[in-house]
């Protein structure tokens, strides 16, 4: 017996009208899709082909070199693994197919005109001739899951196509802060489809990204590692005849075994290595511990940081933590690569009710950043691992991690605790130590600049983030910052594009549900602008806000965070230190009580 598969093939960027593609995917598929040649017992496989595409949709879309080079930057400013964050600032590097792949993917985000003409074409194919298998590379990407995702597709007859198709996607934009901040909320949705996977190259240098789907049963990344060199990582033919791909998505839907259960019980290279090694028996409480006294520079070293981690164990345990459900990392195994993998344990296959929580002990900073103009128009706050050497490569900065978190189920609890401040101060020897690290000199000129009339260096004016993203002055500094140009930790803000008025409007159109990026409960030492301190108890050090709110906790127990935090605050001004602990998060998590082991 035959058993047919309508497969729908969606391309990517570039004028593929006198291309091979149809062909090359159509042999690389044949290649290598199981049961075609069945064995005894199971039905033979037959794959039908066709293809969507949309070139004639840009045929009169011309682009100047700087709107193809302020693409790049705007794909570029915090996409992981990007050819921008490997050659940041070296423009003439950027090859020039690159830079049109990045120039068409920002023409089609920023141009609703486009999206709703290629809406229209995938869904109208989805109903005119219904597939089984649809395939999507890189831009092709965007416009179905566009199509998918879009209020349209709930209509009786889309829903029912949608709901038999496979969907791959593969060389995607998708996850890049960028495309999720102008293609959705700032959260990617679930999609009512049969499957979803998503192949990674982490090779792969066009603006690609992860994609984290927590809360959609049916979606699985694949992790598909090949280095071929060149635009050849881009490749959707290497994609579709990897080894992997073939393992995970082809046999499966060859034996027609895939289903949600499936997706849950054997999670096949969804995590780096480095992940694999930490994986332990799961557990619904974590938390990872950070904290570093031992700075390479002499001058940077800090005393309490280290005391601070088994302190914080201490409470955490009380709190009815399990002593094996506790990671920490200290001194120089805290180095940038250490944290992030440890952090990609930490946030590893969350599930509802689930509790995390992160606590860093350490030197925080502020680092100018070139953004979408190719000049210094941002600061970045970062954590300060052990091999900071004031780049993000070497840095705990939000645009490193929001991937973790932004996707994560809304009922789990996520708590980001942090004893640092982002600026550094003077200090005498035997004194109170800050905690923050102020720029070298060559890194502090990209926020100045040079003021002739009054013959002095000021700080540069930067562009606001998001000027409309809040009426209210106060929210909106608290996610960008009182400049407001400032990616502030655990906030996901590159994600968060929408002004006010379009956001209230999206919360409206969902029934006021819940949208957006998931948003951590977020504990830190001090205001914005403020420094955190050290604190000698007797001969021991430690953070002096780290001390007083474990203090405090075990002093009233059954608190709220809320109230834990407030406390906190009183009892750093009786002892004479002038911080201000700030506490931000869901309204229900904040005035939540502090779990405690009775």
């Amino acid at each position: 017996m035959t058993r047919k598969i309508k497969v729908l093939g969606v391309h990517g960027l570039g004028d593929h009208r006198t291309s091979t593609w149809k062909a090359d995917w159509k042999q690389a598929l044949t290649d290598v899709f199981p049961g075609q040649t069945p064995v005894d017992g199971q039905d033979k496989v037959e794959l039908v082909f066709d293809f969507l595409t949309y070139d004639d949709i840009f045929e009169d879309v011309d682009l100047s070199f700087l709107e193809t080079m302020s693409a790049v930057a705007k794909l570029g400013w915090s996409a992981i693994g990007s050819i921008f964050r490997k050659r940041r600032g070296a423009l003439d590097s950027v090859p020039d197919r690159v830079r049109w792949t990045a120039g068409y993917v920002v023409a089609w985000l920023e141009d609703e005109a486009f999206k709703q003409q290629t809406r229209q074409r995938v869904l109208q194919r989805l109903v005119d001739d219904p597939p089984d298998l649809v395939l999507a590379h890189s831009l092709g990407s965007l416009v179905t899951y566009n199509a998918f995702s879009h209020p349209d597709a709930t209509k009786a007859a889309v829903t029912a196509a949608l709901r038999r198709v496979r969907y791959v996607t593969l060389g995607s934009q998708l996850g890049n802060p960028f495309v999720v901040g102008n293609l959705t909320p700032g959260r990617m949705s679930p999609l009512d489809v049969k499957s979803w996977h998503h192949l990674y190259n982490v090779n792969d240098d066009v603006f690609t990204a992860e994609v984290k789907l927590w809360d959609m049963p049916q979606f699985r990344q694949v992790e598909t590692p090949f280095d071929i060199g060149g635009f050849a990582d881009h490749s959707a033919v290497e994609y579709l005849k990897h080894s992997q791909t073939v393992e995970a998505v082809w046999r499966p839907i060859a034996e027609n075994r895939i289903n949600a259960r499936s997706f849950g019980a054997a999670k096949l290279n969804v995590r780096r290595e480095s992940a694999k090694v930490l994986k332990a028996t799961r557990s619904p409480r974590r938390a990872l511990l950070v904290g570093i006294n031992a700075y390479p520079n002499e001058a940077d070293r800090l005393e309490g940081c280290v005391n601070d981690v088994f302190l914080m164990s201490s409470a955490l345990q009380e709190c009815g933590f399990a002593p094996d459900s506790i990671r920490v990392c200290l001194d120089d195994r805290a180095t940038a690569k250490g944290i992030k993998d440890r952090l990609a344990w930490l946030l590893d296959d969350p599930r509802p009710g689930d509790e995390r929580v992160f606590y860093y002990s350490g030197h925080g900073a502020r680092i100018p950043e070139y953004g979408q103009n190719f000049e210094p128009d941002r600061k970045v706050e970062s954590l300060v691992p052990y091999d900071f050497d004031w780049t993000l490569d070497h840095a705990i900065a939000d645009d490193e991690i929001y991937a973790l978190y932004s996707q994560l189920p809304f009922d789990l609890r996520f708590a980001m605790i942090l004893d640092c401040c982002h600026s550094g101060g003077m200090h005498r020897q035997g004194g109170a130590r800050v905690r923050g690290l102020n720029p070298p000199d060559d890194i502090r000129h990209r926020e100045l600049k040079w003021d002739a009339k009054q013959d002095m260096w000021v700080e540069r004016d930067f562009k606001p983030l998001n000027k409309e993203f809040s009426s209210n002055e106060a929210a909106k500094a608290d996610y960008f910052g009182t400049d407001g140009s400032t990616t502030r930790l655990g906030r996901a803000s590159l994600v968060r594009q929408q002004s006010e008025k379009e956001y209230n409007a999206l919360k409206r159109r969902s029934g006021n549900t819940k949208i957006g990026p998931y948003l951590p409960l977020i504990i830190e030492a001090c205001q914005e602008k403020e420094f955190s301190y050290e604190y000698r108890h007797g001969v021991t050090s430690y953070g002096a806000f780290t001390y007083a709110i474990c203090l405090e906790l075990r002093r009233r127990k059954r608190i709220t965070f809320e109230n834990l935090v407030n406390v906190t605050r009183g009892k750093l001004k009786d002892l004479g230190y002038d911080q201000t602990p700030q506490i931000l998060g869901p309204s229900k998590i904040v005035q939540a009580r502090v779990p405690w082991k009775s």
